[in-house]
């Protein structure tokens, strides 16, 4: 029994190693190609994995449908801006921050960490009031919170530059960067997934009456996986911000929100490799939609989709594997390598002679 018991271990924590070579691969073609288009694509790519990995640490281990992810999103990306301007620039676009944060100038590591722990912050005290809910009223309470953190930044003109776009972030962000990010949260995922604590999350996902009476604190869970899962979107907000250089509050509402969300469910809930699997191909496929609408050439002839497809076009798709594949493309099922460790023969009582 203890044998099979550590089989199973060892294979869900092979799950982070498939993950991260596939991820390298991706990578890996990505630089063969020599395309700087597609190279910046990429670490879009790996940056939407780094997003909905934090996001499902949250969702797929508690069952909870949260749409104020985007919120922490934004608020790790502005505090990256903070820390990291230049203080003639904060002077020109931020100039209601406080002395202390007008002259602050961090390195980028410690930037983004810091952005993820404000992020969390933020979660541990907005989430404290919200999972005392549960089910459609918690999610509907997330979105509230989208709603409150998009009117404040959107509005807060000295601070977040309201509607007009804070520019000049330092564009550091590539694709192995990125990468080393996403592998980050992907191990990060996984080692909370396997602990008891998203153990008994996830016990009452299946079934809340029952872990309840087990004696399982729900609402314990649920604030320490939320605080994790906005640690790393916050940080994930970060990395976009510098990978575009330029941060406006509409770029973390709405669009955002539905398409981590399209990922998530396209790949499959259930699981961390579903995440990730629905990143890759939402995001090829969201790449095709936006170079056929610029138009492709076949021959002689000119093709091009008309403006808007691409929404249109991604819904029906999720049409289509909600229909066809309920739990998702990855069916709530994780990639594991199959190990077999050599079985311990049991002593045997040795035998009396005469």
């Amino acid at each position: 029994m203890s044998s099979q018991h550590a089989q199973h271990r060892l294979a869900a924590y092979s799950t982070p190693l498939i993950l991260s070579a596939i991820l390298l691969a991706f990578v890996a073609f990505v630089v063969i190609l020599g395309d700087k288009a597609l190279a910046r694509t990429a670490a879009e790519t790996l940056v939407r994995v780094t997003l909905v990995v934090g996001l499902w640490i949250f969702v797929g281990n508690s069952g909870v449908i949260s749409f104020g992810h985007a919120g922490y999103m934004a608020i790790g990306a502005y505090c990256s801006a903070w820390l990291t301007l230049k203080p003639q620039s904060k002077a020109l676009f931020l100039p209601d921050l406080p002395p202390w944060l007008m002259d602050a100038q961090w390195p980028v590591l410690p930037a983004a960490i810091a952005s993820g722990l404000l992020a969390a912050l933020v979660a541990l005290l907005s989430g404290a009031a919200i999972l005392r809910l549960s089910g459609i009223a918690a999610s509907i309470a997330t979105f509230a919170f989208l709603a409150i953190v998009n009117t404040v930044y959107s509005n807060w003109e000295g601070v977040t530059g309201a509607t007009s776009s804070v520019v000049g972030l330092t564009r550091y962000v590539d694709h192995w960067v990125a990468l080393a990010w996403a592998v980050a949260a992907i191990v990060a995922a996984n080692l909370y997934a396997n602990s008891a604590s998203g153990l008994a999350l996830r016990a009452t996902r299946e079934d809340e009456v029952a872990a309840k009476a087990s004696g399982i604190d729900m609402y314990r869970h649920r604030l320490w996986s939320l605080v994790i899962s906005a640690f790393f979107t916050g940080i994930s907000g970060a990395l976009l911000g510098h990978s575009i250089g330029v941060l406006n509050p509409d770029s973390f509402y709405l669009g955002i929100t539905f398409i981590s969300l399209a990922m998530l469910v396209v790949g499959g809930i259930g699981s961390l490799s579903g995440a990730v699997i629905g990143v890759l191909l939402l995001s090829l496929l969201i790449e095709l939609l936006v170079r056929a609408e610029r138009g492709i050439t076949i021959g002689a002839t000119q093709f091009a989709l008309p403006s808007g497809s691409q929404e249109i076009l991604i819904g029906v798709a999720m049409i289509f594997v909600l229909i066809l594949r309920p739990a998702g493309l990855t069916g709530g099922r994780e990639f594991k390598l199959r190990l077999t460790l050599p079985r311990i023969p049991l002593s045997q009582e040795p035998t009396s002679t005469n």
